[in-house]
């Protein structure tokens, strides 16, 4: 499906609750994106320590606008990190999200957890250890390095269908394809909730990865396919960054992309990658 349309491209220098604020409701069918997780990283426009609280908040805050623009079939995709010395953020702010408090009901429901694993070694039956991935190594005695993300999958009901088997991998014992019935015949099964995606090895990361967090193209490409892929679907990240949903978007051939952000400097790399795609 890739490159079957041009995709509708909307880049806005605002902060997404007031970005939102100025769509229309139920226009939305994916929203995939990677907010500031509050432990300290050093972007150029935002400040990325606060109270805790005052985060749970925020994030609240921003995450009634999605749900407000999303169709009832639609797909939140978090990606939340966590730091060694800070690891229950993720669940803290997962448990804001999906649990009713005071008189307000939940913002969304959690249907399905995915671990993004980044870095992975395996030993085999005749005991070599392969590794693969990148990781960013602790100087620690205390903790070991992390590996992993996690990728959130909200939605309004909790009863969305997935394509699952878009998102899959093939068989090894190639019996199973005829052996269970939902595989239609064909050599694709469910991946599950493990997904291993690298970044790509870069020689500089001021300039090939400007921004201290992102996530790579084929994790935003893995969220597009299980979700559904449609040439009619119409892609949100409320936290643009340097535009790699939009390069995913681009590449998947869906019909638009809106993103948004506070730092014009992110916004030109986006435009830069944006029309570097579009010329491939």
């Amino acid at each position: 499906m890739p490159g079957a349309m041009k995709t509708d491209i909307q880049l806005d220098l605002l902060d997404c609750l007031e970005g939102m604020r100025q769509m229309e409701a139920e226009t939305i069918d994916l929203v995939v994106t990677s907010p500031p997780y509050n432990l300290g990283i050093d972007y150029t426009t935002y400040e990325d320590t606060s109270d805790r609280t005052a985060f749970i908040s925020w994030c609240l805050d921003w995450s009634r606008a999605v749900r407000r623009v999303m169709t009832e079939e639609a797909s939140l995709f978090l990606n939340v990190g966590a730091a060694p010395s800070n690891p229950l953020l993720p669940h803290q702010l997962i448990l804001a999200l999906t649990e009713a408090t005071g008189a307000d009901t939940p913002v969304f429901t959690l249907q399905n957890t995915f671990h993004w694993i980044k870095s992975i070694s395996i030993e085999t039956k005749n005991g070599d250890t392969v590794s693969a991935g990148h990781f960013k190594p602790i100087n620690s005695n205390r903790y070991v390095n992390d590996c992993h993300e996690y990728v959130f999958h909200l939605t309004k009901s909790g009863a969305v269908p997935l394509n699952r088997r878009s998102a899959g991998v093939p068989y090894v014992d190639k019996s199973n394809i005829n052996r269970w019935g939902h595989t239609g015949g064909k050599d694709k099964r469910c991946r599950g909730n493990t997904w291993f995606i690298p970044y790509d090895t870069i020689q500089s990361r001021d300039k090939e990865r400007p921004h201290p967090a992102t996530f790579p193209i084929a994790l935003v490409e893995q969220c597009i396919r299980i979700h559904g892929e449609d040439t009619r679907t119409r892609l949100l990240d409320p936290f643009n960054g340097i535009g790699t949903s939009a390069v995913a978007a681009i590449r998947s051939g869906i019909a638009s992309y809106t993103g948004f952000d506070i730092d014009e400097k992110y916004l030109k790399i986006t435009r830069d990658r944006i029309s570097a795609n579009l010329n491939e």
